[in-house]
């Protein structure tokens, strides 16, 4: 495999990509619906005192910057929330993707004081959480469909993909802090080859 493109994919993805577990045990879907409880607050530590120039750092070349990745973190929630609102509500409904990467080029996704974005996360997750620890079997095993992919992703499956987001983002946001400096010369490396 090409070095920098390992490199490029281990930026992307510092924790991997997300792997379905054969067997989803009741225990792990606690432990995930943890970690998104926690989200908000670990988010909210790692962010709440960065400078403008910090808030402005990318975690990889070409990548966002921490305050898109924050605002991102707000968008792709809400929309995540919606779908399992769907899923409880109608039969293996198809959900509407979005653009991911326009919405991060809004004038909201710009915007530098997280505190509402922080806020909404807060809230968000306290009501997300409240919803997913109520769910039984039933519930966990209801689906959507979604036309990009083509695939259909059962509730306890997506509870786990968004335990996974909240961390797959966060490792970004420590890893523009850690690599701040780095960046413009891994892409200069990148470009020589």
């Amino acid at each position: 495999m090409n070095n920098s493109f390992t490199t490029l994919e281990t930026l992307k993805f510092p924790f991997g990509q997300f792997e379905v577990p054969a067997y989803i045990h009741e225990n792990q879907i606690k432990l995930w619906i943890h970690e998104i409880r926690v989200f908000p607050i670990r988010l909210k530590k790692l962010v709440e005192n960065l400078t403008k120039e910090e808030l402005n750092l990318i975690y990889r070349p070409g990548g966002w910057t921490i305050k898109q990745v924050v605002h991102h973190c707000a968008d792709s929630h809400m929309n995540s929330y919606i779908r399992f609102k769907l899923a409880l509500t109608e039969e293996n409904p198809s959900i509407r993707p979005y653009f991911e990467d326009r919405w991060a080029e809004l004038v909201d996704s710009q915007e530098e004081d997280l505190s509402d974005t922080l806020q909404m996360i807060e809230f968000l997750h306290k009501k997300w959480t409240y919803l997913l620890e109520r769910l039984n079997k039933e519930d966990l095993n209801k689906t959507f469909f979604h036309p990009e992919s083509e695939e259909q992703t059962s509730l306890k499956e997506n509870i786990g993909i968004y335990a996974w987001h909240c961390n797959h983002h966060l490792g970004h946001i420590k890893q523009a802090l850690k690599f701040r400096n780095v960046f413009p010369e891994i892409v200069e490396n990148l470009e020589a080859k």
